[in-house]
C-alpha cells in the first residue's frame, strides 16, 4: 500500500463519508469493453477460475438432483431462477481474482477468507439479504403452481396467463436484486465501505445508466440461458467471464475514491 493510501485509511473520518458514491455515465458499448477485459482476466488465472466455475457447476448439479428426488419441479424452476438472485454472491471468488490481478498478485481462491476477514462481515450481510430474497422466490415460484392449468389439454390462454404472472413476478424479484447488487459486492471487496452505501451506490448507478444497465443485464442473462442449455457445463466458463466481467465494469462506473482502499497483505 502507498504512502497516501496509508494517510488516507488513518485519517478518514466516517461520518465525512458521502452517502453513496458518485458514478460515471457510460456508453452502450460498455457491457461488451467489460466482457472484453474479463475474459482477459480468465486467460490469465484460468485454473482458478475455471475451478471456481466447476464448483458452481457442482452444486448447481447437486440442487437439482435434490429438486427432482423431491418431485417439486417448481422448486426446480424457482431454485434454477434463483441464479439471477444468487449469482453476485457466487462472483465474490471471480472479484477476488481479478482484484488481486489488479494488484500484481499470485491469484488465490483462498483471498476471501484469509486476507479479506477484515470486510468478510458486510459481504456475508449481504449475502444473506440476497440469500432470503432467493428463498422468498423460490417459495413464489412454487406458489405459483396453483395458476398452472389442470386440464390435461390447457387452453392456451390459461398457459399465457400463467408464464404471464410468474414472468412479472419473477422480473421485480430479478430487478430489485440487479439494482442493489450490480455493483455493491465489488464496492465492499475494493473498499472499506458499508453494505448500505454500497447497495444505494449501487442503484443509483444502474439508475443512471438504465439503457447501459439493461444491456448487461440481457448479457448476463444470454449468459445463463446458454449454461442451463449446457446442461451447466457452460456455467463453468461463463460464471467466471461475467464475475470478472462485473469487477471491471465495478472499476469503470464507480467513483469511490471517498473510502480508503482495503490493504493488501
Amino acid at each position: 500500500m502507498s504512502t497516501s493510501d496509508q494517510l488516507n485509511t488513518r485519517n478518514t473520518d466516517p461520518s465525512e463519508l458521502p452517502f453513496a458514491a458518485p458514478c460515471r455515465i457510460l456508453d452502450v458499448h460498455a457491457p461488451v469493453r467489460w466482457l472484453r477485459l474479463g475474459w482477459q482476466d480468465l486467460r490469465r488465472a484460468p485454473a482458478q477460475s475455471i475451478t471456481y466455475g466447476f464448483v458452481i457447476v457442482l452444486i448447481s448439479y447437486i440442487v437439482s438432483f435434490l429438486a427432482w428426488r423431491m418431485g417439486n419441479y417448481m422448486l426446480l424452476l424457482g431454485l434454477l431462477s434463483g441464479f439471477v438472485f444468487l449469482g453476485p454472491v457466487l462472483a465474490i471468488g471471480m472479484y477476488s481474482i481479478s482484484c488481486q490481478l489488479k494488484l500484481g498478485l499470485k491469484p488465490m481462491l483462498g483471498y476471501c477468507l484469509r486476507e479479506g476477514r477484515r470486510h468478510l462481515g458486510n459481504e456475508m450481510v449481504f449475502a444473506m439479504v440476497l440469500l432470503v430474497v432467493f428463498l422468498i422466490w423460490a417459495r413464489a415460484a412454487s406458489t405459483l403452481h396453483i395458476f398452472f392449468p389442470e386440464e390435461a389439454d390447457p387452453e392456451v390462454s390459461d398457459l399465457i396467463l400463467f408464464l404471464g404472472i410468474g414472468s412479472v413476478v419473477g422480473s421485480v424479484f430479478a430487478a430489485i436484486i440487479f439494482c442493489a447488487s450490480a455493483f455493491s459486492l465489488p464496492m465492499i471487496m475494493d473498499r472499506k465501505v458499508d453494505a448500505v452505501s454500497a447497495i444505494v451506490t449501487s442503484v443509483n448507478a444502474v439508475l443512471r445508466n438504465k439503457l447501459v444497465m439493461l444491456i448487461w443485464a440481457c448479457l448476463i442473462i444470454l449468459c445463463v440461458l446458454i449454461g442451463f442449455v449446457t446442461a451447466f457445463l457452460g456455467l463453468a466458463v461463463l460464471l467466471p467471464l461475467i464475475g470478472h466481467a462485473t469487477w471491471h465494469a465495478y472499476q469503470e462506473t464507480i467513483i469511490a475514491d471517498a473510502w480508503p482502499k482495503h490493504q493488501a497483505l
